[in-house]
């Protein structure tokens, strides 16, 4: 399979066969990917509300660095938080992962919201 990621305003074209990947492509990215993943539904998973989000562009984004269930979200649209703050904790493997600021700045638009799936570069949060 062919996949495009997006991290830190670069995208890198990736085929993977067989569990090893080949790296095909890598270039700056003409602006910044801010799509909110598409959650996976499953049997036990209860209904999920939308998520909280604002126009695309209004911040930097921050990429997820793993696939993963997130179970809970640690800011909100408005907080103020510092560089490696815990934004959100993101189950990968049945462990908890603490996703942290890669830099400091003012929560703009949360694209995920608790029971998310997400992959690794998807779009978590924007920051200006």
């Amino acid at each position: 399979m062919k996949y495009k990621i997006t991290l830190q305003n670069k995208v890198y074209e990736v085929e993977v066969v067989k569990g090893e990947a080949t790296l095909l492509a890598e270039y700056e990215a003409k602006s910044p990917v801010a799509t909110a993943p598409t959650p996976v539904a499953t049997p036990t998973a209860a209904p999920v509300a939308a998520p909280q989000a604002v126009a695309s562009g209004a911040g930097k984004p921050v990429p997820c660095p793993l696939g993963g269930l997130v179970v809970e979200l640690k800011c909100k649209i408005g907080d103020t938080v510092k560089q490696n703050d815990v934004i959100m904790v993101v189950e990968a493997m049945k462990m908890e992962n603490d996703i942290s600021a890669p830099f400091e700045g003012k929560v703009v638009a949360i694209h995920v919201q608790k029971g998310s799936s997400v992959q690794a570069g998807d779009i978590l949060i924007e920051l200006a």
